[in-house]
């Protein structure tokens, strides 16, 4: 008599185990991106009002080594604001990888030393934590909650494919004219391209590309 009764007093907790899990009581996933920051810092000597030798080479490594790209922003924190050249100096090396330098002043944790200026990129990234999520079992789904794993793919590729993170958190502001003419000229060069038919381009096999 005592096994089926510990089975009956069982069942409940069954029942309900197969429900716990995330919670998506709606059609807003709870799974949405999530955008951290990074900062990295590199002190610089200077020497007079520019880069002190070797520094500007030591500063190209670093970039190499960071893998310097869009998305981040690279920044200097001098102290008074004296090292006018210095700026220049490494402005010309951020130029290199397509990027500009940020007119935000980093926040240094540390002090700077006397003739000493620090680069600071800031690197955000965006993801999704928790997914993918089968925490639930949708098969025992009593609530009318959707599936735990809701969201997890859509909010992860936009996540993954979004060039600057950033715009995640304040959006990018849209530019305050329209010129027609910028979004026609794609459209004028095709109609103005003559055809293939009449020695215009030509497409080319797969074969033909990789026999070169």
């Amino acid at each position: 008599m005592t096994k089926p009764f510990l089975l009956l007093l069982a069942l409940p907790a069954l029942s309900l185990g197969g429900c716990m899990g995330t919670q998506n009581r709606g059609l807003e996933s709870v799974h949405q991106p999530v955008v951290a920051r990074h900062d990295f810092a590199l002190d610089l000597a200077t020497q007079g009002d520019r880069l002190a030798p070797g520094e500007a080479q030591r500063l190209s490594g670093w970039f190499g080594s960071m893998r310097l790209g869009y998305g981040d922003r690279v920044a200097i924190d001098d102290g008074g604001g004296s090292a006018r050249g210095a700026h220049a100096d490494v402005g010309a090396i951020v130029a290199r990888s397509g990027l500009l330098l940020s007119e935000d002043a980093p926040v240094s944790g540390a002090p700077l030393a006397p003739s000493t200026i620090r680069v600071v990129i800031s690197r955000v990234k965006a993801g999704v934590p928790g997914c993918p999520d089968w925490s639930r079992d949708a098969g025992n789904e009593f609530d009318s909650n959707t599936s735990s794993n809701y969201g997890c793919s859509t909010n992860s590729n936009l996540a993954a494919m979004v060039a600057d993170p950033n715009d995640l958190v304040r959006g990018r502001d849209g530019a305050g004219t329209t010129d027609p003419r910028t979004s026609y000229r794609a459209i004028d060069a095709y109609r103005k391209a003559a055809t293939s038919g009449a020695g215009g381009a030509q497409v080319q096999s797969a074969g033909a590309v990789g026999s070169r």
